[in-house]
């Protein structure tokens, strides 16, 4: 890669940075291009030279965002043999990373959904992307006999709602806890709604 290429890549990078804390402290619809191009120290030409507006920026960055979470629960899945442990893995990591990554979450669960309705068909793939990891380690937990044939979309996506409404809580809470202390408790009325001993119990 050449050095104008790798300054290009940078820059673009700088932008998303910029943006996502943008997005976070100001919500979607009262940033402006502007405001992104300050704070990533980059003119609004050079902005606009990477991306062709601020919903191009704001997909760019969902999309980066879900590509990083599902990288992150791919590698705690692949330390794990049992499937139910597997997608708990899956769940655990989701807590985890919006717990260390406040802005990110708030960019999933807020602002995505205030952005638009032209947001909401990308957000809805991503969830699925999520439900869809949760359904095929049920079905695999099934497959094993650790659990009783279930529906495990419905399963999956009620486990994902869950996940996503303790996450919201968290976001809207003014003194929140840290997220990650909230699994516990979650932990086992997860396992128990599709009749599971928890992992490792």
């Amino acid at each position: 890669m050449d050095f104008e290429q790798t300054r290009a890549n940078q820059r673009h990078k700088r932008i998303l940075d910029a943006a996502l804390k943008v997005f976070s402290r100001k919500g979607y619809r009262d940033t402006a291009v502007d405001d992104i191009a300050e704070e990533s120290d980059t003119s609004k030409g050079g902005v606009y030279f990477h991306f062709p507006g601020k919903q191009a920026i704001f997909l760019a960055l969902m999309d980066r965002a879900a590509l990083m979470l599902l990288k992150r629960i791919e590698e705690a899945i692949a330390r794990e043999t049992e499937p139910l442990a597997k997608a708990e893995a899956a769940l655990h990591v989701v807590l985890r990373t919006f717990g260390g990554h406040r802005a990110l979450a708030r960019l999933f669960l807020v602002e995505a959904l205030g952005a638009g309705r032209e947001f909401h068909a990308r957000l809805m793939e991503i969830h699925e992307m999520f439900i869809d990891v949760m359904k095929l380690h049920l079905d695999d937990a099934v497959a094993a006999g650790a659990i009783e044939p279930i529906d495990s979309e419905l399963a999956g996506r009620a486990w994902f709602g869950a996940v996503t409404e303790v996450i919201t809580h968290w976001l809207l809470s003014e003194r929140p806890v840290p997220l990650e202390d909230t699994y516990g408790a979650l932990r086992p009325m997860i396992f128990r709604s599709v009749g599971a001993k928890e992992p490792g119990r």
